[in-house]
């Protein structure tokens, strides 16, 4: 019975183990697992975040960067270049070689190698940054910093740092490694406010990128880094030891050979900025006013191309021209002294060369378009046209004797005088004229009539209000210089013409996007236009601008001197251009004793007419 009980016995159970540490390690488990989520999860929330408004690569196909926009005269010269940021695009395919390949050497020597992020110079950069323990080198590519340039904000952070890497990689599937290096020259700056490797070509040398030899490329590709550091102008010693290092890392790159490299560092640095003066800046800030009301900040960002009528080799001579009177003037004690000239086409009335005062980088007050002054004598045709349209005849005869006219009360009269303080009684009009005889003239606008006068000075397209009264016959109304060439060009021509400054514009591909004609309305009638014009030579064969028979060809013209010689003026024409010279200070303070037209203006006239042969 015993052992029956023991045989049926329960066996007896094992102590339960401890829960608490199994417990734990799931715990421990299951957080490490939650954290590597999170973490993921986070990273990746993140990683979605920071790249989900990434620009489109695509924009890289439209991209147009600000261009400056480039002025030409007739005759193809360069002019002016309008920007606000100075920079001409260049296609990757017309830059040089040995100029990619200096950039290459010190940015992005590894850059035909890797396909936007250079994991060797990185893990590179990194061991010279711990061994230096500082930001010694950097590792971006060529790629990222066009990137960076192009898409990304100038910060430092991770967002930045993961943007411009997937930009890279990016940029890359799509797009050349030609098309990537041409893309980043067109974009960088190079200092002096020169954007783009065309622009800095021309800042720094003077020329275009096609042009530059090896030790200029060099130069070039230094800059970038710390544009005013390496600056050959502001630190040239800094400058050269930069440009040399450039060559050294091209040498090594295999770029160049040692003769090449050698010969290079003998090549001194550049030590003038050409920073473009516009060439005829008168006339280029006029045509900037007409153009920048119609296309705003395009005038100086869309590349375009301004195609003007100015004759840039007349230009040269209009400027040696006023340098030459300003010079004879200063030899008779008359100092600042202003002189503008202005030569129109007469046949077209494009302006062909404009000089609106002495130095335009110290005034920019256009003395041909805004200087409103007294013409003087020289608007005395203006009242012999009116005469001949009236039946009068060069042979006609009028009075030259005292005549009064009273003002605004009987005790105010006016009584004009001659220059000689003479009278000649009974004078042709041809005589008067060639004379610049005052009593003559103004008994000679009293017969025609005030009101008629002021009428043909419209006609002529002089639109500064001529006042009716006596004095406005000898030029006491004041005008421009613009507006009194162009009524002389319509003496020469019987036409009255629009002022035309330019031809036409393109865009920045050649596109024509506006063309201009000539404007002009026949004014005169031909028969009369041939008696003024006989009696405009009279003043030269026989009269005040006598001194213009030197110039041995057929010229017409006339004197203007207004009181106490305060303005002294020559208008005249040849068969092809009307060209105005005025002479005078800014103040209206007088320019000197005897400082007549014919004296102070004519001889500024002749020096340009007898070089300014036009076909």
């Amino acid at each position: 019975m015993v052992e029956k009980r023991a045989a049926q016995r329960v066996p007896r159970k094992e102590p339960a183990k401890p829960k608490k540490k199994r417990g734990f390690l799931s715990f421990l488990i299951g957080f490490i697992i939650m954290a590597i989520a999170l973490s993921l999860g986070f990273g990746g929330g993140f990683l979605f975040w920071t790249l989900s408004d990434l620009p489109k690569i695509k924009m890289l196909e439209e991209y147009t960067p600000l261009q400056t926009s480039l002025v030409y005269s007739a005759d193809n010269e360069l002019l002016a270049e309008l920007f606000i940021e100075r920079r001409t695009f260049v296609p990757y395919h017309k830059i040089p070689n040995h100029v990619k390949k200096a950039f290459i050497a010190v940015e992005d020597a590894r850059f035909y190698k890797h396909r936007g992020i250079d994991f060797v110079r990185i893990f590179g950069a990194m061991y010279e940054d711990i061994k230096a323990k500082s930001f010694v080198q950097g590792g971006s590519t060529i790629t990222q910093q066009l990137a960076k340039m192009l898409f990304l904000k100038p910060e430092r952070s991770l967002e930045r740092k993961l943007k411009e890497a997937t930009l890279s990689l990016q940029i890359e599937r799509h797009y050349t490694k030609d098309e990537i290096i041409g893309l980043y020259l067109n974009q960088t700056y190079f200092g002096t406010r020169a954007y783009g490797i065309e622009a800095a070509s021309y800042t720094y040398f003077g020329k275009s990128t096609s042009d530059l030899n090896i030790a200029e490329a060099a130069l070039l590709a230094a800059i970038p880094k710390a544009p005013t550091t390496y600056s050959p102008f502001k630190n040239p010693q800094k400058s050269l030891q930069r440009r040399n290092f450039v060559l050294k890392r091209m040498l090594a790159a295999g770029f160049i050979t040692d003769a090449q490299c050698e010969k290079a560092m003998k090549v001194p640095l550049p030590t003038n900025q050409h920073t473009r003066r516009y060439n005829a800046p008168y006339f280029i800030d006029y045509i900037k006013n007409e153009l920048e009301d119609e296309y705003g900040e395009r005038l100086y960002t869309a590349g375009i191309k301004i195609y003007t009528t100015l004759d840039y080799r007349l230009q040269k001579i209009a400027e040696k021209a006023v340098l030459f009177g300003v010079n004879n003037l200063a030899k008779r004690k008359r100092k600042n002294v202003q002189v503008a000239l202005l030569a129109v086409d007469t046949q077209t009335g494009a302006i062909k060369a404009m000089v609106g005062g002495t130095d335009f980088w110290e005034t920019q007050f256009n003395r041909v378009t805004q200087a409103i002054r007294q013409p003087g004598s020289s608007f005395k045709p203006v009242v012999y046209l009116t005469a001949l349209n009236e039946g009068f005849t060069p042979d006609s005869t009028i009075m030259d004797a005292p005549i009064s006219f009273t003002g605004s009360s009987k005790s105010d009269i006016w009584t004009p005088q001659n220059y000689d303080r003479e009278y000649n009684g009974e004078v042709t009009l041809r005589y008067a004229i060639a004379h610049s005889l005052n009593a003559a003239t103004v008994y000679l606008a009293d017969k025609v009539g005030i009101k008629k006068v002021i009428e043909t000075a419209k006609v002529l397209g002089i639109k500064n209000p001529v006042q009716p009264y006596m004095p406005s016959a000898l030029g006491a109304s004041d005008l421009t210089l613009l507006e009194l060439t162009y009524a002389y060009a319509a003496f020469s021509s019987g036409n009255r013409y629009a002022p035309y400054s330019i031809v036409k514009i393109t865009n920045k591909d050649g596109v024509p996007l506006q063309e201009m004609k000539t404007s002009y309305k026949n004014v005169i009638d031909e028969n009369v236009d041939s008696e003024l014009k006989e009696l405009l030579r009279g003043v030269i064969t026989s009269g005040t601008g006598n001194a213009a028979m030197a110039l041995n060809k057929t010229v017409y013209g006339k004197t203007g001197t207004t009181d106490s010689f305060a303005d002294a003026w020559f208008m005249g024409f040849d068969d092809r251009l009307a060209v105005g010279v005025w002479v005078g200070r800014d103040d209206h303070k007088p320019i000197g004793a005897r400082e007549t037209g014919a004296q102070a203006a004519l001889p500024i006239w002749m020096e340009f007419m007898k070089n300014a042969d036009y076909q």
